[in-house]
């Protein structure tokens, strides 16, 4: 590699999900209400536990931290493929298509510690509640959190740091709608088999034993619920199987695509998806616009903007009737009624 000169491709052309134009329009509207959904549903979900003293426990600072993870993982790719859905030519810059791959594996590296940390919270609660309080202080929440930027800056520099010093010289057309790793490296312009193998299969076997890990949890939840309480086990099974659902949802199609990679499936594009759009669209609605507590809190903020909106219509009439009638007591050479109020005061005032 040192001893042959390169001249690194400036763009990769994104072949994105089909070429269809009524599909491409089909998806074109899909998309942009997932996107717009997903957006606005974790917005409400951080400004409703921010804003909710009830809610500052660890759980929901947690759950929080989830949402705001899932903005930034809902719009690393999906703005530009939904734009690129009326672009013929679609491409990206080669700093682009490297930042895309910095974010991806940024944020889902975060998100996979992340889970795992709202599992140690959900088991602490669950099996060791009396010590539930001393176990998950402000700090131990913090820290779960900062180990969890840390745990996922540290796995995307891993990966970048072979990427970047790869030779691009030639073949640049990437079979998907964003920049994803085992379809980058497999353009560069020597054999890097073995390096890519290992490159991928480390993200692969991270989501598989933090699968593996997230799924001991839970049985480990449910045996101790079913054995405490009889009537809460069912309410316990329907939302840990919800929980499992989209931990599936996320976690699959990464074990499926990194643990082989180098095989360019048509399902690869169908699975990319579920984890960089559909995730993020359910995660609000199982892990807390479920939550009663959550809902409670979200209707206590809509009444209070709804009486803050009609309180606002009754007074904004009241004060231009009577700024209309202080203007025409001035121009019929009427006293203000501020001068009038005025004058009231300074003669209580000169009287002893």
């Amino acid at each position: 590699m040192e001893g042959t000169n390169y001249s690194r491709v400036s763009e990769f052309v994104l072949l994105g999900l089909t070429d269809s134009p009524e599909l491409q329009a089909f998806f074109f509207v899909v998309f942009s209400i997932f996107y717009v959904i997903t957006i606005l549903g974790n917005c409400l979900i951080l400004v409703t536990i921010i804003s909710t003293p009830q809610l500052h426990s660890p759980m929901y600072f947690l759950l929080g931290n989830l949402s705001f993870i899932d903005m930034c993982l809902s719009s690393f790719a999906t703005p530009k493929m939904i734009m690129d859905f009326f672009t013929h030519h679609k491409t990206i810059s080669f700093e682009g298509c490297i930042s895309q791959i910095f974010f991806l594996h940024l944020f889902t590296g975060t998100e996979i510690v992340l889970l795992i940390s709202m599992s140690f919270d959900r088991y602490i609660a669950i099996c060791k509640p009396l010590r539930y309080s001393k176990i998950m202080s402000q700090h131990v929440c913090l820290g779960l959190v900062i180990i969890s930027w840390t745990v996922g800056f540290l796995h995307t520099m891993s990966q970048l740091a072979f990427t970047l010093y790869l030779p691009f010289c030639g073949p640049n057309v990437v079979d998907s709608f964003f920049c994803d790793l085992p379809l980058v490296i497999q353009l560069a312009c020597i054999d890097i088999y073995v390096l890519g193998l290992f490159m991928i299969s480390t993200s692969g076997m991270i989501a598989l034993v933090s699968f593996l890990l997230l799924l001991t949890s839970y049985v480990i939840i449910l045996v101790t619920i079913k054995k405490h309480s009889s009537s809460g086990s069912s309410k316990a099974l329907s939302t840990c199987t919800a929980h499992f659902i989209v931990v599936f949802m996320f976690f699959g199609p990464c074990i499926f695509i990194y643990v082989w990679p180098f095989t360019n499936f048509l399902m690869d594009k169908v699975l990319s998806v579920f984890y960089t759009i559909f995730t993020p669209f359910l995660n609000p609605l199982i892990y807390t616009l479920r939550n009663q507590e959550v809902k409670a809190a979200v209707r206590k903020m809509s009444n209070q903007y709804i009486s803050f909106r009609k309180t606002a219509q009754i007074t904004l009439p009241l004060q231009e009737s009577f700024e209309i009638m202080v203007g025409h007591g001035v121009e019929l050479g009427l006293p203000s009624p501020f001068l009038h109020l005025h004058s009231m005061e300074n003669s209580a005032r000169k009287q002893p």
